[in-house]
């Protein structure tokens, strides 16, 4: 009997920090505006391993957490491609970061990334999470969701938050165009605007 009670009193304590782990994994509240970014070191499509620090020049980052699977994610594919386009030679290159589990998402596997960045004539870095365990440092919920950075002596500095836009229906409806506004503020020495705003997508799946 009391080893029935040890095994059973075992497990609940493992069943309890894993919970307690996922829980923590999940509602880290992450980055704040003015936190300044750890670097990663993650695996590209490419199969190199990518970290901000391997971009010398740059200014800054749009760093934006996606995937394959997500319609939300999907709708902003070209306009995230042409962010890349838009600022890459001006300072302010894309890092893509897919975050989910592809356990839960086998379609957001390697080989799905590589697909569809081939499909897409993705220019920038499209990078897996493996392990998850940049997502969460970054406190990203969504997909797609959307961190500026701006490098600067202290690090690379969070400098917006949020959505790319206001409208992921129909790019030719957008009133705000949130990332392109903050980048530009940054590129000409000004202060951002719009901070944050609420990403909208599919929540990363773990």
């Amino acid at each position: 009997m009391k080893k029935v009670v040890k095994v059973i009193l075992l497990l609940t304590i493992v069943f309890g920090f894993w919970s307690f782990s996922k829980s923590e994994k999940t509602t880290n509240n992450g980055y704040k505006i003015g936190d300044v970014v750890a670097d990663f070191k993650l695996e590209n499509i490419d199969g190199k391993m990518v970290s901000m620090s391997d971009y010398k020049e740059a200014k800054g980052f749009i760093i934006t957490f996606t995937c394959n699977t997500c319609p939300y994610a999907v709708a902003y594919e070209d306009r995230v491609e042409g962010l890349n386009k838009m600022y890459a030679t001006k300072g302010y290159p894309v890092i893509a970061i897919m975050p989910n589990n592809i356990e839960v998402k086998p379609d957001d596997n390697m080989e799905s990334m590589q697909e569809r960045a081939k499909e897409k004539g993705f220019t920038f870095p499209y990078l897996m999470d493996k392990g998850q365990r940049v997502y969460p440092q970054f406190g990203a919920t969504k997909t797609p969701h959307i961190y500026v950075v701006k490098k600067t002596d202290k690090g690379n500095v969070v400098k917006y938050i949020g959505a790319i836009d206001d409208n992921y229906q129909d790019a030719n409806a957008v009133k705000n165009k949130y990332v392109e506004d903050a980048v530009n503020a940054l590129l000409n020495g000004k202060d951002v605007i719009v901070k944050e705003t609420k990403a909208i997508g599919c929540s990363i799946k773990v």
